[in-house]
């Protein structure tokens, strides 16, 4: 048999703490005080949204990115007929969006508007407003994000800037800061690129100047030490004097031949002859020793270290051009590819406090409340009835 006193007692006293929040959440107590939290929970928030929460005024601006790109519409952009894609538009959007929400904004607008005075002004409510001036900057930017919201339009391709402030102008005045701020980003991006582009041409362009003077430098320097402008046409003349002379040679051999059908080779005539032949001989050898010799610095060389250094400087020459027209086609390209902020709408001025939406923001918290009061009620019943 079990013994008794191993068996949990009901009738022992439980310790105090433990008792009351088990006879707090009992079955019965639960749903008696469910609807009762709820409906207090409810009157809290119809006093908060109706009475207390601070209005909040909304300034909003639609913008777009465009591209001053003359040849744009040359190609056929497939992207454009697609629902909901934009390009190469989407990307600067996106870039813009970034910027304007970022930390380097926010100094900006305070500096310019001390947005940390007026979203902790201590006359808003404790829940809306930033509780300190003296927040960090990490909490300033938090609640800076809380209160402006840049979104893009998937579908119209545009970007919405809406600002919020506990007052029209100062909403009126964050909005035209962003747009104005943004435009001047966007702007400087795409001088800053152009300028870097038409840059690194220029100094291209200055080296190929240089490269180009220097061949022609060695070109001269060439010319000048040998004695001659045009290696190639002196050599030219040169081959054509040897063959006149190898022409007048064979003339000689010929006349030779012909005299000593009839005459002695020891008559005047053939003498006189065989001095013309071993003349024009000499001529012809001293001619070729110029042009072409094994022990070297002849002209034909000459023509070849002038052909390797005219070709250096023709070279150098072309790459110039091709970098002058590469500086031209990329002042040009810079130019028409600048990126443009066009404002489809500029910031508001607003007339109405658009935050909070109270009436929406209190039919969705009782619906809420009901809710879970509700489910709460459903559980505690089914407890009971399991007890039972």
């Amino acid at each position: 048999m079990t013994d008794p006193s191993t068996q949990p007692d009901a009738s022992r006293p439980k310790p105090p703490l433990i008792g009351r929040v088990a006879g707090f959440l009992a079955p019965r107590r639960v749903r008696q005080s469910t609807f009762r939290i709820a409906f207090l929970a409810i009157a809290v928030a119809i006093a908060y949204w109706g009475l207390f929460a601070s209005d909040r005024y909304v300034s909003e601006a639609h913008v777009i990115i465009q591209r001053t790109d003359l040849a744009g519409g040359q190609g056929m952009d497939f992207g454009s007929i697609l629902p909901g894609v934009t390009g190469g538009a989407r990307s600067d959007q996106m870039l813009l969006r970034d910027h304007l929400l970022s930390v380097d904004m926010l100094r900006r607008l305070d500096s310019a508007l001390d947005l940390r005075a007026h979203y902790s002004d201590r006359s808003r409510d404790i829940l809306s407003r930033m509780w300190s001036a003296e927040n960090s900057l990490e909490h300033f930017h938090r609640h800076f994000r809380s209160r402006v919201a840049v979104d893009f339009d998937e579908y119209a391709g545009v970007l919405v800037i809406r600002a919020q402030a506990y007052d029209p102008d100062t909403a009126h005045a964050i909005g035209s800061m962003l747009v104005q701020e943004g435009e001047r980003y966007m702007n400087d991006m795409a001088h800053r690129l152009a300028r870097e582009q038409v840059g690194f041409l220029e100094q291209q362009v200055v080296e190929m100047s240089e490269r180009v003077i220097a061949a022609r430098q060695a070109v001269l320097a060439f010319q000048n030490e040998r004695g001659l402008a045009s290696p190639e046409a002196s050599a030219e003349n040169l081959t054509a004097v040897i063959n006149r002379l190898e022409a007048q040679l064979s003339d000689l051999r010929a006349r030779r031949t012909a005299l000593l059908g009839y005459l002695s080779p020891k008559a005047p005539g053939v003498v006189e002859v065989d001095l013309l032949i071993g003349s024009v001989e000499q001529q012809i050898a001293r001619e070729q020793a110029r042009l072409a010799a094994p022990n070297g610095a002849t002209l034909n060389q000459a023509v070849e270290e002038f052909q390797r250094l005219q070709l250096t400087a023709e070279f150098a020459q072309d790459v110039y051009r091709s970098s002058l027209v590469a500086l031209e086609k990329g002042r040009v390209e810079a130019t028409r590819t600048l990126k443009k902020v066009s404002v489809l709408q500029s910031p508001t001025v607003p007339e109405y406090p658009l935050e909070p939406r109270r009436m929406y923001n209190i039919v969705v918290f009782v619906l809420l409340a009901l809710l879970v009061a509700g489910i709460v009620h459903l559980l505690a019943a089914i407890i009971r009835d399991h007890k039972d």
